[in-house]
């Protein structure tokens, strides 16, 4: 492999070689036409080059020890048996790039096991450090307020740690929950009974589900009443025990709705809620966001954690986390 160097960033310069043990794991390390390496240069500033199972990289000292920190933890996620893509590459940079790292990204300087939640279908580890600490505040709180923009993960993590202690028992149910509340569009009369008339306002729900979950088992479970998916009026007058309870699109309840889905809380019970107080989709004349409300009221009580995102937390395409930076602070 052999491509036109990239202009390395000012500074002491360096030149490192990794040998990795497992050839077969190369294809996968190098990405489709090599793409992970030149997502790698471009970011970094560095030049990368491949000669049978030996990555050199050169460039500026700096940036060299994090692409070969970066280089090691995509290659033993591979021996993991996870997938890597260049949106894992941006991810891992991030990463590497944060001055704590403990518990976060297993390499040679940081070798502790990393985060991770396990579901019946697959293993999910943090993208961001943001998305580290929301993993972990999901372990040792009792409530999370999970807030910032779309494709930060929010309620797709949320939703396979609900999944990983529906699994061992921690819990008895799983309850996702969002308020029926149209993003701007009349939808208009929708044919059917209850259920398929929410459905729409729930499909990111069950999204999530059965990305953790075989099709079967959801269904099973939902016929059950051990997972339950519901818009929010359905909550009131409820105490919620022994279930994991997770409030999607947040922002689009008033703050009475919000206190009234907060009060349902019971006893062995952790509850999520999860939105963006930037993309209100609340009609004119409604007032405040209760998601908005609430977190000004409850940030500091004990036993409530508030974990915030912002647009470089962003694990969809790149270019999503560009397009919320370009409408960061415009209101819409």
């Amino acid at each position: 492999m052999s491509r036109k160097p990239v202009p390395a960033q000012s500074g002491e310069r360096s030149r490192v070689e990794l040998t990795f043990d497992k050839p077969q794991l190369l294809a996968q390390l190098f990405g489709q036409y090599d793409q992970n390496l030149v997502a790698l240069e471009h970011r970094l500033g560095i030049y990368i080059t491949a000669r049978g199972n030996k990555i050199g990289l050169e460039g500026s000292a700096e940036q060299v020890a994090l692409g070969r920190d970066v280089l090691n933890d995509l290659y033993k996620r591979l021996q993991r048996g996870e997938e890597i893509d260049t949106g894992l590459v941006d991810a891992s940079i991030a990463m590497a790039s944060e001055p704590v790292l403990d518990g976060i990204i297993s390499t040679e300087r940081h070798s502790t096991p990393p985060i991770m939640i396990r579901t019946r279908k697959k293993t999910i580890v943090p993208r961001t450090p943001a998305q580290a600490h929301y993993m972990r505040e999901l372990t040792t709180h009792e409530m999370i307020f999970a807030l910032g923009p779309a494709g930060t993960g929010k309620t797709y993590i949320a939703v396979a740690q609900a999944v990983s202690q529906l699994i061992t028992g921690s819990v008895q149910r799983l309850i996702l929950s969002r308020p029926a509340v149209e993003a701007g569009e009349k939808l208009g009369f929708l044919p059917g009974d209850m259920k398929e008339k929410v459905d729409p306002y729930l499909r990111p729900l069950y999204d999530a589900l059965n990305d953790c979950l075989p099709a079967e088992q959801v269904e099973r479970r939902i016929a059950s009443g051990e997972i339950e998916i519901a818009p929010i009026a359905f909550m009131r007058g409820r105490t919620l025990a022994d279930a994991f309870i997770i409030l999607d699109e947040a922002q689009n309840t008033t703050p009475a709705q919000m206190k009234m889905f907060l009060t349902r809380f019971g006893e062995n019970s952790r509850m999520v809620i999860c939105g963006d107080p930037n993309q209100t989709d609340l009609p004119g004349g409604v007032g405040a966001s209760g998601l908005a409300d609430a977190t000004t009221r409850l940030e500091g009580v004990e036993g409530i954690s508030l974990c915030r995102f912002g647009p470089g937390d962003v694990v969809r395409h790149p270019i999503v986390g560009r397009i919320v930076e370009a409408y960061e602070g415009t209101g819409l």
